[in-house]
């Protein structure tokens, strides 16, 4: 981790449920760093409504922001990104994990060179997760597969953050730092 990084809160992990404002809490922190900064979208505009939440998210950012779209190779996009940035946003990782999962790749494999990029990142990144854990038992065994592989993402990457953050109602509770 880099000397730019030491004491500053980074890596930030923000993590929360389906609408909690966990997007917009990492970002306002990655704003408020100032500078250029990059936005790494994991999401695939597949139907109308993903179009529409991904123009929504594009236009919550003012031209200080460049956006990598990267719904696979997000380790690759930290490194690429960090090299004209002041500071990352990775939005989001379980959109990254249903990536992963759809396309058949290692998804332990793929998360072990995740927490590599961040722990090698040399500027500020935050990387926002939904907690998914928190309900019930999904019925069917993709849904469980999913869960679990999010719980298990969510706890390497809270173990690499310097700060993590729980958002709920759109106000950040500290878990860490």
């Amino acid at each position: 981790m880099s000397d730019r990084c030491a004491d500053t809160g980074y890596p930030l992990f923000v993590l929360g449920g389906a609408r909690s404002g966990k997007s917009r809490y990492a970002q306002a922190q990655v704003e408020a760093r100032g500078g250029r900064l990059a936005y790494i979208a994991t999401a695939q505009a597949f139907d109308e409504e993903m179009q529409a939440r991904i123009a929504c998210h594009r236009g919550e950012r003012d031209a200080r922001w460049t956006t990598y779209e990267e719904p696979i190779e997000l380790a690759d996009a930290i490194a690429a990104a960090s090299v004209g940035a002041d500071a990352i946003l990775v939005d989001c990782l379980t959109l990254w994990l249903s990536n992963l999962l759809l396309a058949g790749r290692d998804v332990a494999g793929e998360g072990a060179k995740l927490v590599a990029a961040v722990q090698a990142c040399s500027v500020p990144i935050a990387l926002v997760s939904n907690e998914v854990g928190m309900g019930i038992v999904p019925e069917h065994a993709l849904s469980r597969l999913f869960r679990d592989e999010a719980g298990r993402l969510n706890q390497r990457v809270a173990q690499a953050a310097r700060r993590v953050v729980f958002v709920a109602a759109g106000l950040g509770l500290a878990l860490k730092g």
